[in-house]
């Protein structure tokens, strides 16, 4: 390798961002991931069929409950399952899946409401997936922030990609941070690691060239000294960008960035053509 050719720190940042975005949607056109849902069904107390899933569906205080026919079953954790048969209680944001044929059955709890998702490979939305259009990686949208904790965490209700339906987070705290030479705040949730946070934003290209909505930044535990790297290049769509059988939540009104963040996801190509 000559000296020429010799990876540069810009070649290196875009081939792991690179990585990362291909990374990103494969585990979306996953056979049964978001782009395999069919149909988004909530359950009562009255027993109901739902397209796309065997039995007939209800719930109430033993939680969700399926009343399979005759040649009907289901696979539950490994576990043929015919007649009746109760999911339990399941908790806010959890959920459980069972298999039907090469389909899955998703059962789970959204804003105090439970939710029937079936997820089939062969939905054209996840057969005609050809990616995730999104801003060309750039090291300036790497930002340097520091991050608050508020002296107790502070439940904050949020809104949903559903029309009626809304989500409790606890806030641990809130991040400052620069952007062309403005300050500005998000206010962060916990995230899926240890000692992680979670970002819900929008910005003066949602709707523009980015999902209307929300877009979400994950961000790594800060420093002791309370610094965070936000890197915008990583900024994602929730599942509601890509279907209307979601239940995102949208973001606190705070997190509404007055400026521009032309970075990260852009508008997926199943929503509309993406703005020139």
């Amino acid at each position: 390798m000559t000296v020429q050719d010799a990876p540069t720190g810009i070649d290196a940042f875009a081939a792991a961002w690179e990585a990362w975005h291909q990374h990103r949607d494969s585990a979306l056109a996953h056979e049964h991931g978001f782009l395999a849902v069919t149909g988004l069904y909530w359950p009562d107390a009255e027993p109901r069929r739902f397209p796309g899933a065997p039995g007939s569906w209800s719930t109430g205080d033993e939680g969700v409950t399926v009343a399979l026919g005759e040649g009907e079953e289901l696979v539950v954790d490994g576990t043929a399952v015919r007649g009746r048969h109760t999911f339990g209680v399941i908790p806010e944001r959890g959920g459980v899946t069972a298999v039907w044929g090469d389909a899955v059955i998703e059962i789970a709890k959204r804003g105090g409401h439970h939710v029937i998702r079936p997820r089939h490979p062969e939905h054209p939305l996840r057969t005609g997936f050809t990616g995730t259009p999104a801003y060309a990686p750039d090291p300036r949208w790497v930002v340097s922030g520091t991050y608050t904790p508020f002296p107790e965490p502070r439940p904050t209700t949020v809104g949903a990609s559903v029309e009626g339906l809304q989500h409790v987070y606890d806030a641990p705290g809130r991040i400052r941070f620069r952007v062309d030479g403005r300050t500005l705040g998000l206010t962060a949730f916990n995230g899926s690691a240890p000692g992680s946070l979670m970002v819900l934003f929008t910005d003066a290209t949602s709707g523009v060239t980015t999902y209307a909505a929300n877009r979400a930044l994950r961000i790594d535990a800060p420093g002791p000294d309370g610094t965070v790297v936000l890197d915008f290049n990583r900024a994602t769509n929730l599942p509601c960008a890509y279907t209307d059988f979601a239940t995102c939540p949208l973001p606190p009104g705070e997190n509404r960035l007055p400026v521009a963040i032309e970075a990260g996801e852009r508008i997926p190509h199943e929503r509309k053509p993406i703005a020139r």
